[in-house]
């Protein structure tokens, strides 16, 4: 791998990362991450569809007619999205259950159709599958980590393990405002620490 294909990584890790760079795809982010398992899951789900709905715009963008570029990203994606929460269904049924809703809204994530549109459409499959390794591993730490803070601060359990008795945590934290105050602390952090050098 070029340095310049590594690059491609870590510009969705950093650079281009989805929610505290970019702002994207607020929508599961603060939906999704009232704990660590459930916002480590939804960027999983979410880095599957982006990896693969990359891969094969990639590989057939020349034979896509312009007039219907868009639509056909949207099929791609949903056929991914579909796998995904079929296999969710199958194998973690809780998980799946918890999530609910924000699975199928991945389909129109702006990510994803993002990314094929800027990325995808421009670039071969090897470098379109790097973009979306990065951006899915981005979204997935992010998510991870404000769902890990909200667990933690609102219930002291982190991954579902107690770390101090529920009494001390405020409830807050696990509900939308929460989700909200702990974002905006995050992004305050990782654009001072991060972005800054």
């Amino acid at each position: 791998m070029a340095k310049s294909d590594f690059s491609v990584v870590i510009n969705g890790l950093i650079k281009e990362n989805p929610t505290f760079v970019l702002l994207l795809g607020m929508c599961p982010t603060l939906g999704t991450t009232s704990s660590a398992i459930n916002g480590m899951s939804m960027g999983l789900a979410t880095a599957f569809v982006l990896i693969c709905s990359n891969v094969v715009i990639a590989a057939i963008k020349g034979v896509i007619p312009d007039k219907v570029r868009i639509p056909s990203f949207i099929v791609i994606i949903a056929t991914f999205v579909t796998v995904v929460q079929m296999i969710m269904e199958a194998y973690v049924p809780a998980l799946y259950k918890t999530l609910g809703l924000y699975i199928p809204l991945i389909v129109v994530n702006c990510i994803i159709l993002g990314r094929a549109e800027a990325f995808a459409a421009k670039n071969n499959v090897f470098r379109s599958m790097l973009d979306g390794i990065g951006i899915g591993l981005g979204f997935t730490c992010s998510l991870t980590v404000l769902g890990a803070l909200r667990e933690f601060l609102g219930t002291g359990s982190m991954f579902g393990v107690s770390i101090f008795p529920s009494v001390y945590g405020p409830l807050l934290f696990v509900l939308a405002p929460g989700a909200f105050l702990v974002l905006g602390y995050l992004l305050l952090l990782f654009n001072r620490l991060v972005l800054k050098k």
